[in-house]
């Protein structure tokens, strides 16, 4: 499989989407500090312990903070199947508004 890497400004596309859900993969706390409208909270580290509950079905949009740890899970993800999406430049580059 492979995975596509979008611009931060074209994730206004996605936002609220019934067939998308977005992930933010930073920390919880990082995550209550602000984060894209609609994305849900998984981090880094319960995809790493296997802990995740994440749809198949739907377009896995996956952003951190700069996009380096996104991209990485990014690879992953798509190898195992999903339909994958990864946002160049994290959540630094996006300039939408955010959810607290």
């Amino acid at each position: 499989m492979t995975f596509e890497t979008i611009r931060a400004k074209d994730i206004i596309f996605y936002i609220r989407r019934a067939d998308t859900q977005i992930i933010d993969i930073r920390e919880y706390a990082d995550f209550r500090q602000g984060h894209i409208p609609s994305a849900i909270n998984i981090p880094y580290s319960n995809f790493e312990d296997g802990q995740r509950n994440i749809p198949r079905n739907k377009l896995l949009i996956l952003y951190c903070e700069r996009g380096n740890l996104s991209l990485l899970l990014a690879r992953d993800l798509s190898n195992e199947g999903f339909m994958v999406k990864n946002i160049y430049g994290g959540l630094n580059a996006y300039r939408g508004p955010l959810e607290y």
